[in-house]
């Protein structure tokens, strides 16, 4: 059989639009079916909110195999054109701005308009909700699509699994005191087997103190610092680096002292060379927060002995180690705790005795949560000082929260979640190389893991320029200078997030950006 057509089913009636596939066409059914199903979309024959067939039925009607039918219509979600979610019917999306197909518009016109399901997305980041409240206030109103560093994509949530989660821990028995202080039992024996699983860091539950995101486990850890010495901690944090964190440090006390990054991440020779030596030290070690740079295996070593000579606790920043796209995952400092031990200090081999490993949420599922963790190494002063804090105030994570969560761990649903969007980042991240690798006088750093890049430009002036053109097409991203620890000091660059956003959009927007770059003054 040469050709095979489907006709889909709107309304109960055989009168949607025909899906023919040509066995002679050389080009594959994966792309026969996607440009068949996008021409519907842009004509109108297949309008927003239509539902469309299943996979297994499509794949049955065309007597081709179900993954083609998968496939493509991953890449129809991935652009934009249709809304596919686990447990629920595959939808015709919105189109941004449009309420009819419009038989009148081009092609190309329709293309270029954005896609309604960057809404939404907005709407679940901490930066949108606070562009939202200064409009309130009538002050810079929202960007039309944002690509600040730090949203991850929802489309792939399966959103019957995330009601059941919440159902579930809505169907427990309501309790009449707090959540544990270092949470909820259920959900930190979860976490520890997600670090296992994720991370290969063998941990036991007892070892977890779940928090309100890495900020609030940064905020707490320095707290219970600075009560353990009985003076303000010295803190040593990367440079660039996570402004949030050294705003939380600061206010629980500590002081601060930035220490250089390479092209590898944390400088150790800057941090053996510091005066007073540090009580912690905050460090991303395997993809540097915002650079990208990933700490050799024998650098970790030499920091793991330089902590422990110095008696300094590591504050490990694991954030998004679940999504490596080159190269495989590095061991945590944390696991490799006690490799470091001399033969005067074999006591404490094989036992993590000073990392805090933290891990978040936030971008493997949902900023929307405000849930993250941090696994407590063997150091009993420790862990009694953050007890001590966890009592004077309590865990601001809900416990309905917490047994939600817990269950969408123990059932698999994060880990499904997981790889779903890898898939998905790892396209994104192809797009964004495609039309920013080879720009002139320009250096594409951080995309080895994670959910961002960093654009090195040639100077603030170009800097200037490019966010000047981006804020007039409503294009919101982050300067590479608002990372520097020392104010006036930061390095010319901008930081985009490329995960929160559907490929049509984030395409438009880099071939935005890449004209921007192009027109920006060389030096």
């Amino acid at each position: 059989m040469q050709h095979c057509a489907y006709q889909f089913t709107i309304g109960g009636h055989m009168d949607g639009p025909l899906l023919a596939i040509d066995r002679l066409d050389e080009r594959p059914v994966v792309e026969q079916i996607v440009e068949a199903m996008r021409d519907a979309i842009l004509t109108g024959a297949l309008r927003p909110g239509d539902r469309v067939a299943s996979t297994r039925v499509l794949a049955a009607e065309l007597g081709t195999a179900r993954s083609s039918v998968v496939s493509a219509y991953e890449q129809l979600a991935g652009e934009g054109y249709v809304e596919l979610r686990q447990g629920a019917p595959t939808l015709v999306a919105q189109l941004g701005g449009r309420t009819d197909a419009g038989h009148g518009a081009t092609d190309a016109a329709r293309r270029r308009r954005p896609a309604a399901s960057a809404a939404p997305a907005i709407e679940r980041s901490p930066a949108g909700r606070a562009e939202r409240t200064a409009g309130a206030l009538g002050a810079r109103p929202a960007p039309r699509l944002d690509l600040r560093p730090g949203r991850p994509s929802v489309t792939r949530l399966d959103e019957r699994a995330w009601r059941s989660a919440w159902r579930h821990a809505a169907a427990a028995e309501v309790p009449v005191d707090d959540p544990p202080r270092f949470g909820e039992p259920r959900l930190r024996a979860a976490i520890a087997e997600h670090v296992r699983h994720a991370r290969g860091f063998a941990c036991d539950p007892d070892d977890i103190v779940v928090t309100a995101g890495t900020s609030e486990a940064v905020g707490l850890i320095g707290t219970a610092l600075g009560d353990r010495l009985g003076a303000r901690p010295l803190v040593a944090v990367e440079d660039p680096g996570y402004p949030n964190a050294r705003q939380v440090l600061a206010r629980a006390g500590a002081d601060l002292v930035p220490i250089p990054v390479g092209e590898h991440g944390l400088r150790l020779d800057a941090l053996r060379g510091l005066d007073r030596p540090a009580d912690a030290i905050l460090v991303t070690p395997s993809h540097q927060y915002p650079l990208g740079g990933r700490l050799p295996v024998a650098a970790r070593l030499d920091l793991l002995e330089h902590a422990r000579r110095t008696g300094a606790v590591v504050l490990e920043d694991d954030y998004d180690s679940e999504f490596r796209h080159v190269g495989p995952p590095m061991p945590t400092l944390a696991s490799l705790d006690g490799s470091t031990a001399d033969a005067d200090a074999a006591v404490e081999a094989r036992e993590n005795r000073r990392v805090v490993l933290i891990g978040s949420f936030s971008k493997v599922m949902t900023p929307w949560l405000r849930l993250g963790y941090a696994v407590l190494p063997h150091d009993e002063a420790l862990r009694a000082a953050i007890a001590v804090v966890r009592e004077e105030s309590p865990s601001p994570v809900p416990g309905i929260v917490q047994l939600a969560v817990a269950h969408l761990l123990t059932t698999g649903v994060l880990r499904r979640h997981i790889a779903a969007t890898r898939r998905d980042y790892a396209h994104r991240r192809k797009l964004v190389l495609a039309a920013l690798g080879d720009l002139p006088g320009t250096q594409l750093v951080g995309l080895d893991g994670g959910l961002h890049a960093v654009l090195r430009l040639p100077g603030h002036d170009a800097v200037d320029a490019v966010t000047r053109r981006l804020d007039a097409a409503g294009i919101a991203v982050a300067r590479l200078d608002e990372y520097s620890a020392s104010a006036g000091d930061g390095q010319p660059g901008i930081v985009l997030g490329y995960a929160g956003v559907g490929d049509r959009e984030l395409a438009d927007a880099l071939a935005l950006l890449r004209a921007a770059v192009l027109a920006a003054p060389a030096g």
